[in-house]
């Protein structure tokens, strides 16, 4: 009797913690699509601190703009969550922005080196238990940082924090060539407004057999307040005739992935970037076509 008790107890225990597990999973679930949308957006960016050895160094400038933007659920299953982002311009001018993927107890990674360059790296199962690897991508849909972490409700706060290495973004590598690594601490949190995308980040001097060089430091503080989704119709409108252009850009790069080697991509082709040559692709274009395209920036090792 006395080890049937011992039995049912271990099994109650046991479905007890599952449902605490599938609970906590929901949440998470639905703290990432809360971010989906219609938002203005404000994006902040001042440079903090620096470490520079020239005294003729130039910090960057304070950086403030705002735009409409709409935060596009694309893919929607248990262990993955995948979200376009598409910037209006002028009311009817859209710029495909960054995308982010979700992904649920992901083991595979591909971490940001240097130089157009991705480590893969294979964690284990244990170390990403109840974890969301969220991973970025580039307006083109090549890799550009990842990490996993767990979210966090508490309080009535949730949220998700990672560090990660990852290019310089947009808003420096046209300017600067001083440095070539950012390391961002990244913040996502759910807010009564939206949510905010909150960073601190090291702007990194990598280099081969020496160690890392911070030269400076920068506090970012981006806020996406909900709007009707209405505004943003020109966007839902847009993805509409060009989704399936992008799936198939999507999927070439899964091909890619699902390699589990480091990545590193060409800078340029024929003098220009990739965005550039898959941007002024027709949105009827070929799978034969795209992938070649693609295939042209990666480079043999």
């Amino acid at each position: 009797m006395k080890k049937l008790m011992l039995v049912c107890m271990a099994t109650g225990l046991s479905a007890f913690q599952l449902t605490a597990q599938n609970n906590k999973k929901k949440l998470d679930q639905e703290s990432i699509k809360d971010m989906c949308g219609c938002y203005e957006v404000r994006f902040n960016f001042a440079e903090t601190f620096n470490n520079a050895k020239d005294s003729t160094y130039q910090p960057s400038k304070v950086k403030q703009v705002g735009a409409l933007e709409w935060v596009e659920l694309v893919e929607d299953k248990a262990d993955k969550i995948v979200m376009q982002h598409l910037l209006i311009a002028n009311d009817t001018m859209i710029i495909k922005h960054w995308r982010q993927d979700w992904l649920y107890e992901n083991t595979d990674f591909y971490q940001f080196h240097k130089d157009k360059t991705w480590k893969y790296e294979k964690l284990s199962n244990g170390e990403v238990k109840g974890q969301w690897t969220q991973k970025v991508y580039q307006v083109d849909d090549s890799p550009r940082y990842e990490g996993t972490a767990t979210w966090v409700h508490v309080d009535g706060k949730d949220y998700w924090t990672n560090t990660t290495d990852a290019p310089l973004p947009r808003r420096e590598h046209t300017i600067r060539d001083d440095y070539n690594v950012m390391k961002r601490r990244n913040i996502h949190a759910i807010t009564d407004y939206g949510w905010l995308h909150e960073q601190d980040n090291d702007k990194i001097i990598r280099k081969d057999g020496a160690e890392d060089f911070v030269l400076a430091q920068e506090k970012g503080y981006d806020t996406y307040t909900k709007v009707a989704d209405e505004k943003c119709k020109a966007a839902q409108d847009w993805w509409k005739e060009n989704d399936k252009f992008w799936k198939i850009v999507r999927n070439k790069w899964n091909k890619v992935f699902e390699r589990n080697q480091d990545i590193h991509l060409k800078k340029s082709v024929d003098n220009k970037p990739l965005f550039a040559h898959l941007f002024s692709m027709p949105a009827n274009s070929s799978k034969k076509d795209i992938e070649a395209v693609i295939d042209s920036f990666i480079a043999e090792e």
